[in-house]
């Protein structure tokens, strides 16, 4: 058990050292507040783990972070559960996430998609469907950043390839993500 802490811990201190991750997370809370200022949304996306990830993370800008205070425009693609099961059965899951990205997500909107593997086909779908309609991007992989890396606007690649580690740091940069966009847009609590 102690030497699973260590390892969480050593892949956070790889975190702390690594200055271009970090300048890659202080441009992800600038496209992210500027996303909203502009009265857009921001959309997430994941599998598994990862969904779970993107759903507390939508979670925190609709609902609260620190404080109390209005709403942010933010959603995870994959709470229908319906829709997710037909468009799986009836067309792909590879298509899942790019039909929505289609049909809810406007010119300006942001998508944020977790990936350990930087290789999920329906994210990857996602983030090129993004792409044709003017959808800024930001992926959340590890340290490969996998398919993502040539299609993602912005890439956080966690300096890991073991996938509880990563999905540990997502969810820590994420949070890194949603303080400083409360705090940009309505001040310290």
């Amino acid at each position: 058990m102690k030497n699973v802490i260590e390892a969480s811990i050593a892949v956070k201190q790889r975190l702390l050292g690594d200055e271009a991750l970090l300048s890659s997370l202080a441009q992800a809370v600038e496209m992210s507040v500027a996303c909203l200022r502009q009265a857009h949304r921001i959309w997430f996306c994941g599998n598994g783990g990862s969904a779970a990830d993107a759903q507390h993370l939508a979670a925190e800008l609709s609902g609260r972070f620190y404080r109390d205070r209005p709403s942010l425009p933010a959603e995870a693609l994959h709470c229908n559960s319906s829709y997710l099961t037909a468009v799986a059965n009836d067309y792909s899951y590879e298509e899942v996430y790019a039909r929505l990205v289609n049909g809810y997500c406007q010119s300006g909107d942001l998508l944020i998609g977790l990936s350990t593997s930087g290789n999920s086909r329906n994210i990857v779908q996602a983030f090129l469907a993004a792409r044709e309609h003017g959808i800024y991007t930001i992926g959340l992989t590890g340290a490969a950043g996998g398919a993502l890396r040539d299609c993602s606007d912005l890439l956080l690649t966690v300096p890991s390839t073991d996938t509880p580690r990563i999905q540990e740091c997502h969810i820590l940069l994420g949070h890194i993500l949603c303080e400083h966009i409360e705090r940009q847009i309505f001040g310290s609590a």
